[in-house]
Formats: structure tokens, sequence, C-alpha cells
């Protein structure tokens, strides 16, 4: 497969409804995915950051409900007593329920209007950068790093970036790929 540098027939529209929210929307490919904005300006995609989400506030009951659905029940993450003696200084959300956040994040940026399925095709890379203490906000940051046009729709690799309320070095980062307009029975 070739790399496709670039999405002419794809717009973005930046919403102003939610304060504090960038939130694009991707609009109907075009038959052809090719080079630099059209006449109509049509945005290239790659390499542009789409957007970033809202703030949301990590709680104990979302770790505590992620350790009961994972079985990973370290102390660090649930045992607030313990965790106050901890390098932390009480409990931090496991990296696991950070990456988990990124669908949410994703649908507060962008919104993908084309295709039957949207399929998660996986991860090129994840990073745990920086623990994410209970009772902190955070938020994610979307890029389009590459778009491929596929037999059965579009593969688009979106890194996000996600960090933590007044701390500069982020919580964690991750590379993944979606399968975009497949129909994953045929």
């Amino acid at each position: 497969m070739s790399h496709i540098s670039v999405v002419s027939a794809v717009r973005i529209e930046r919403a102003r409804a939610t304060p504090g929210a960038t939130r694009g929307r991707l609009q109907g490919f075009a038959d052809a995915v090719r080079g630099g904005a059209d006449d109509q300006g049509d945005l290239a995609l790659e390499g542009q950051e789409v957007g970033t989400s809202d703030w949301l506030t990590i709680t104990q009951e979302q770790v505590d409900q992620f350790a009961e659905a994972t079985g990973d029940h370290q102390w660090i993450h649930v045992d607030v007593e313990r965790a106050k003696d901890s390098p932390f200084g009480g409990t931090i959300a496991h990296g696991f329920l950070t990456l988990s956040l990124i669908p949410v994040f994703a649908q507060q940026i962008f919104d993908l209007q084309f295709g039957d399925a949207k399929l998660n095709y996986g991860c090129d890379s994840v990073r745990f950068t920086n623990p994410v203490p209970v009772g902190s906000r955070v938020r994610a940051t979307a890029t389009f790093e590459g778009v491929k046009q596929l037999e059965k729709g579009v593969q688009i690799t979106t890194k996000y970036v996600v960090e933590i309320e007044g701390v500069e070095r982020p919580a964690s980062w991750r590379s993944t790929a979606s399968v975009t307009g497949a129909d994953p029975v045929r």
C-alpha cells in the first residue's frame, strides 16, 4: 500500500458551541484522496493538529471501577490510606485507564462522518510518561499522523497526547490506527 500524504476532500469545521473544547467534524471523503487544498478550501490533514478535548477529572471511583473491571488492584491505585505515604502522596490512575479514555476524548475532538463501521486497528506505540494523581484533570490533543486508502476503507493514524492540568510533561501519548468505512462482515 502506498502512503497517502494528505486528504483533500475532508472538511474540518470548528464548533464553538462547547467552550473550552475544539471539535472538528470530518465530513465526506470524495472519490479522490489527493494532496493540497482544493479550490473549495478542503484541508490536507496529515500532520495537522485536529483539536483538544475538554478537561476530565479523574476520580477514585473511576479508578476503583477500572480495578474491578481489569483485576488490577495494585495498592497505589486503590488503597487511599497506604498511597498517602507513597512518592506520589496519594493514589494514581492506572496507565491503562488513561489509555482507555481516548475514545471519550476523541468523540469531543472530531467525528468521522463516513463509512459503515469504525474499527480500532491497533496502537503503534503507547507511553505512560507521568503518573496521573486521582483528583487531577486530564485532556487530550489529537493530531492526524497518516492517512492510507485501503481496499475497503481508509486507515487514519492519530496521535493523542494526554496532558495533566498544571503539569508540563504529558501523562501519556498514543499513536493509534483506525480503519474507517470498512465493512467487517464482508
